[in-house]
C-alpha cells in the first residue's frame, strides 16, 4: 500500500512536499485549477527542485487549457529536474473548466490529446491539427539535454463513468478515483473494464483521492471537520448547481439531500452576474467553505467525506486496501496542511 498527498497548488507547496517526503509519502499530486490557484507546473518545479525521492504528479491536467506541445514540454522539463519522478494525471475537466463556465470535454478529444502528448514524450513526430491546419510537430533539440525524454512519465486518467473507465483501460493507464463514497463499487467497475480491454488483472494501478479530517472525539471536532473536509461536500453542491441548475430544472428526487440542494439552489440563484454565476459558485473550490454555504452541516460533511477518529479511519482504509486500492491520497486543504502529520500516523497503521 502506498500513501500520497494532494494539494491545491501553491508556490509554498514545496515545503509540505518536502515534509511529506521525510514522512515516507509516495507521491504529491498538484491540482491544475487556473483562476483558483497558482500555475501547477510552477509549483511542481519548485517541489521537484527541493526533493529527491517523492513522486510528483498533475492531479489532474485539463486538455483544453494547454495545447499538446506545451504540456509535453512542461512534463519533459519537470522530468529534467526530477528524473523518473513525474506522473501525468489527466481528466476531461471539472474545476478548471467550470471556473470559466464550461463543461467537460469529450472522451474522444481527451484520448486524442493524451495520445499526442505521450507520443511527443516518446520523442516521435506527431500529426497535429491546430488553427484549422494539419502539421507535424516534435521536439527539435532533445539531444541537448535541456529536457528529459528518457525516463518514463506514467499516465494516470481520472475516470468516473463507464466510458471513461473503458478509455482508461484501453490506454492501459493508471486509474485516479476521487471520493470515498462508493469507492469499492467504482473499483469493481474499473476492474471489469480493465480486463474487458484485454489487460492482465494484476497490472491495474489504482489511486483513490479523498478529503477528510482526523477527529479527536471532542468539542474541537466540528470546526476541524468543516475546515478540512467541508470543501469536498461543498463541491457536491457546486456540481449540482452547474448540472441541474444550468441545464434546466430543479426536479430532484424527494429526500434529505434534495432538500439541502434546494437550499443551495436558492442561494446560488442570487449570485451575480446572472450570466456568470459560476464565478461565485466555484469560489473556494476544494479550499474553503464560503460563509453563504450555510446548508452544509457537520453531520452532512462527516457522512460524505473520509472523516472520523484515527481508529475509525484505519478500519475504513484497511477496507479500501483489501478491496484492491494500491494508493490512497489525502487531499489537504489550503491553510490546514499541518494535517499531514495526523494522516501520516493514520496511514502508518494501514500499510
Amino acid at each position: 500500500m502506498r500513501y500520497s498527498v494532494a494539494f491545491a497548488s501553491e508556490v509554498d507547496s514545496w515545503k509540505w512536499v518536502k515534509r511529506a517526503e521525510s514522512l515516507g509519502f509516495h507521491a504529491a499530486w498538484f491540482y491544475d485549477t487556473q483562476l483558483l490557484n497558482p500555475d501547477v507546473f510552477v509549483c511542481m518545479a519548485l517541489a521537484a527542485h527541493e526533493t529527491s525521492r517523492i513522486r510528483l504528479g498533475t492531479g489532474v491536467l485539463v486538455p483544453t487549457n494547454r495545447i499538446e506541445p506545451v504540456t509535453a514540454n512542461a512534463l519533459a522539463s519537470l522530468n529534467r529536474i526530477a528524473p523518473g519522478r513525474i506522473d501525468f494525471g489527466v481528466g476531461t475537466g471539472f474545476t478548471a473548466r467550470r471556473t470559466m463556465g464550461l463543461g467537460a470535454i469529450s472522451l474522444k478529444d481527451t484520448r486524442r490529446y493524451i495520445e499526442r502528448v505521450k507520443a511527443l514524450l516518446a520523442g516521435t513526430t506527431v500529426e497535429w491539427d491546430f488553427e484549422g491546419v494539419d502539421r507535424k510537430i516534435g521536439f527539435l533539440n532533445p539531444d541537448l539535454g535541456l529536457i528529459n525524454l528518457d525516463d518514463d512519465i506514467p499516465l494516470w486518467v481520472s475516470a468516473f463513468g463507464p466510458k471513461a473507465k473503458q478509455l482508461t483501460a484501453e490506454l492501459s493507464a493508471g486509474w485516479l478515483n476521487f471520493g470515498a463514497t462508493g469507492a469499492e463499487s467504482s473499483l469493481d467497475e474499473m476492474k471489469s473494464a480493465w480486463t474487458a480491454a484485454g489487460n492482465d488483472a494484476e497490472s491495474l494501478n489504482t489511486n483513490l483521492f479523498f478529503l477528510g479530517a482526523v477527529l479527536a472525539g471532542d468539542e474541537r471536532d466540528e470546526e476541524k471537520l468543516m475546515a478540512e473536509a467541508g470543501p469536498l461536500t461543498a463541491v457536491m453542491f457546486h456540481n449540482l448547481a452547474d448540472e441541474v441548475g444550468a441545464m434546466g430544472g430543479r426536479n430532484l428526487p424527494e429526500g434529505p439531500l434534495s432538500n439541502v440542494a434546494s437550499q443551495y439552489f436558492a442561494t446560488h440563484d442570487q449570485y451575480e452576474p446572472k450570466d456568470a454565476r459560476y464565478l461565485t459558485n466555484h469560489r473556494g473550490h476544494l479550499m474553503f467553505v464560503r460563509p453563504d454555504e450555510t446548508h452544509l452541516t457537520p453531520e452532512l460533511v462527516q457522512a460524505t467525506t473520509m472523516s472520523g477518529t484515527s481508529d475509525e479511519l484505519v478500519e475504513r482504509l484497511i477496507g479500501l486496501k483489501e478491496a484492491g486500492y494500491q494508493e490512497l491520497t489525502i487531499q489537504l486543504v489550503h491553510g490546514h496542511e499541518t494535517a499531514l502529520e495526523e494522516w501520516a500516523e493514520v496511514f502508518a497503521r494501514v500499510v
